[in-house]
C-alpha cells in the first residue's frame, strides 16, 4: 500500500509542479501511463524489438477493415515520414517517442497527439475525404524543431493497396 501512496504522491508533484497552470488541461494521458507504468516501452531499444521494430511501422490493415498506424517521433522526424491511409475507415494511431516529448498535429483538424518516451500514445482518428494532411510537432523539442514535418496521404478505398497480414502500407509504396 505504501509504494501506491508513494506513486501518487509522485503524480500528483508532477502535475501541478512541473506543468504549468495555463497548461493544466493538456496534462495527457501519456504521462499518467508512463508514471503507471502502463504502455511502457524502452526508448533506447524500442526499433531492435517489439511493436515498433521498423519493419512494423506504417500502415497496417486490420481484420475488421479498419488500419493501425505505428509510428517513432524522433528528434527532428517522424518515422515513416510519409503515412497512406484510406478515406472513411477508422485509424488507430499508435507512437512513441524515442528521445524526447513531442506533439503530433495534422493540418486544417483538431487531431493532436502528446508523445512522451516510454510511453506508447494512442489516438482513434478518421478521415472522410482524400487529401494531404501536413504532420507537425508542436512541442519544441531542440534545434531542429522548426523541421519536424511529415505528412499524411487519404486516399479512397478502392486506391488503398490490399495489405495481407504482416505487410505494411506506407507513400513509398505507391
Amino acid at each position: 500500500m505504501r509504494l501506491k501512496q508513494i506513486r501518487f504522491v509522485l503524480i500528483l508533484t508532477v502535475a501541478l509542479c512541473c506543468i504549468p497552470a495555463t497548461r493544466f488541461y493538456e496534462i495527457d494521458l501519456p504521462l499518467f501511463r508512463f508514471l503507471n507504468g502502463q504502455n511502457h516501452v524502452d526508448p533506447l531499444s524500442l526499433h531492435l524489438s517489439g511493436e515498433f521494430v521498423e519493419s512494423n511501422l506504417g500502415t497496417a490493415q486490420e481484420a475488421d477493415g479498419s488500419v493501425t498506424v505505428r509510428m517513432i517521433a524522433e528528434q527532428y522526424l517522424f518515422i515513416p515520414h510519409c503515412i497512406l491511409v484510406p478515406a472513411g475507415v477508422p485509424i488507430r494511431l499508435r507512437v512513441t517517442s524515442a528521445d524526447a516529448v513531442h506533439s503530433l498535429s495534422f493540418s486544417d483538424t483538431n487531431y493532436a497527439v502528446k508523445v512522451v518516451p516510454g510511453s506508447v500514445s494512442q489516438a482513434r482518428l478518421q478521415f472522410p475525404h482524400a487529401g494531404e494532411y501536413k504532420m507537425s510537432c508542436r512541442e519544441f523539442c531542440g534545434a531542429g524543431h522548426y523541421a519536424m514535418r511529415s505528412r499524411l496521404v487519404v486516399v479512397s478505398r478502392d486506391q488503398f493497396p490490399k495489405l495481407q497480414a504482416g505487410e505494411r502500407g506506407s507513400c513509398a509504396a505507391r
